[in-house]
């Protein structure tokens, strides 16, 4: 297949289409069409079939797509048919919320450990992972092959936790620290702001009330 851009648009509906069709696979349904698909994703029909038009396509006129062999190649393109080592800096109530999610290990995510400062928290243990004290992580990085690093750390630290992860191998930075971060164009940055999807929420709210009250 000839290679080409994919937009960011469509990988950013990638991950609903597999978890919808991860849904479908659990409610034992072997094929669906586009227009059905798009029924229960909110998105056109069109969208569906030119979105996966990009990767072969997948579907068969008049059969639609198997669901579980959809569901197997979107994996592969999201790399999810492999595993993924990463650590999570910042032991605190969020760093502690992201490291019981038992969802990472299903797509393949793997936590190898957790890192802070707070001496209060050396060796406490999150699903059996202890924390480490961050004066170790440099020298766990070396011995260990960490893809991902999570920061849920204050903003203030973020800049330079960030470049110290980056100078020892870190591919991706998930970062939760309500700041940007300026990093080499090789390095992926999925940045998560909370005060900014609450302010949306606040706003999509406020419209909302208004619509109510015309």
């Amino acid at each position: 297949m000839e290679e080409r851009k994919i937009s960011r648009a469509v990988i950013s509906r990638l991950p609903r289409y597999y978890r919808y069709l991860g849904d479908l696979m659990e409610d034992q349904v072997e094929r669906i069409s586009s227009n059905d698909l798009s029924k229960k994703m909110h998105v056109t029909a069109s969208q569906i079939r030119q979105d996966l038009n990009n990767f072969g396509g997948f579907g068969q006129q008049g059969y639609g797509y198997n669901v579980k062999y959809l569901y197997t190649e979107i994996g592969k393109i999201l790399g999810l048919d492999r595993s993924h080592n990463f650590i999570i800096i910042g032991a605190g109530n969020l760093g502690q919320a992201l490291a019981n999610y038992a969802s990472f290990e299903k797509g393949g995510f793997i936590l190898k450990g957790l890192f802070d400062v707070n001496p209060r928290l050396e060796g406490v243990a999150i699903r059996g992972i202890p924390v480490r004290m961050m004066d170790e992580l440099q020298e766990f990085l070396q011995n260990n092959e960490i893809e991902i690093a999570a920061l849920t750390i204050p903003k203030s630290k973020a800049k330079e936790v960030a470049e110290l992860l980056v100078d020892n191998g870190i591919q991706a930075i998930w970062n939760f620290a309500h700041t940007d971060l300026n990093l080499p164009k090789d390095v992926i940055v999925e940045s998560v702001h909370l005060s900014d999807s609450l302010m949306k929420l606040s706003y999509n709210v406020s419209r909302h009330r208004e619509e109510q009250n015309k």
